[in-house]
């Protein structure tokens, strides 16, 4: 359907034991970034924000992926923000204006569990904006993100993806489990049967956000052990050149020292 999805190899795997093992290093390297810019390590400098938005497809694996980006950090250093539809109030104002209060400031850390880019799926598949305004938001969004950019934010766009039958298969198994269910909604499986409009919509995101200041990185999720370890290892490297191109000398990975 699209150039970046068609070239995604969804049949990447790792198995439990390497998966572990580059998860438990890449947490411990994140730490350490974000102890860095948060200027609590040696030179002791506050560095740029870091915004890291999620977005996929329902049961895509974006929680798992959030919960073991964050697992070693301390809670007061990164904001995990859950968006879901606009509220009444927010309805009255710009599509944008709702972001504002969470968008991290210098030295800060925002974690978006989706983001403004429901506009351009969920709002758009749903036919609540038309065409037009479909084109106007793509265009805010890419002016918005520049000026995030622009004024010093390091933002890195995550799309988790997996296929058509996996996701069929992660519902079931979901329906199965008590401790799973609360996350099935008959939201989910009516957005289920959207999904060649959503296929359709990630074509004209993807084509008009991905942008030299805030490409995407799309996930191969089929398989969740490689796709945490890809999300983590990715987010590293899209960190430190942020930081790099930014003329800030990143140190290098410690292991486990730097948190004694």
């Amino acid at each position: 359907m699209t150039s970046l999805i068609d070239g995604l190899d969804l049949s990447q795997k790792l198995t439990h034991d390497e998966s572990v093992k580059r998860i438990k290093a890449a947490q411990l390297r994140l730490v350490q970034l974000r102890l860095f810019t948060a200027g609590l390590l040696a030179p002791n400098k506050v560095g740029p924000g870091l915004l890291v938005l999620f977005e996929g497809f329902d049961a895509a694996g974006k929680g798992g992926a959030i919960r073991n980006l964050v697992a070693g950090m301390d809670p007061r250093h990164v904001h995990v923000v859950p968006i879901g539809p606009p509220n009444e109030i927010e309805l009255r104002h710009h599509f944008l204006w709702r972001f504002q209060p969470t968008i991290p400031g210098v030295g800060e850390m925002t974690v978006y569990d989706r983001s403004w880019y429901g506009r351009l799926l969920v709002e758009r598949v749903d036919k609540l904006i038309d065409d037009d305004t479909t084109k106007r938001s793509a265009q805010e969004i890419v002016e918005f993100e520049r000026a995030l950019v622009d004024d010093g934010t390091i933002l890195v766009k995550f799309w988790l993806h997996i296929s058509d039958e996996e996701q069929l298969k992660r519902f079931k198994d979901r329906e199965k489990d008590p401790m799973k269910q609360w996350k099935l909604t008959s939201e989910d499986w009516r957005n289920r049967e959207k999904r060649p409009a959503y296929l359709k919509a990630l074509v004209n995101v993807f084509d008009t956000t991905d942008q030299h200041h805030a490409h995407w990185d799309l996930i191969a999720a089929e398989d969740k052990h490689f796709a945490r370890v890809a999300v983590l290892e990715t987010l590293i490297k899209r960190w430190v050149r942020g930081l790099e191109r930014r003329g800030i000398a990143v140190p290098e990975a410690r292991g486990e020292d730097y948190l004694r």
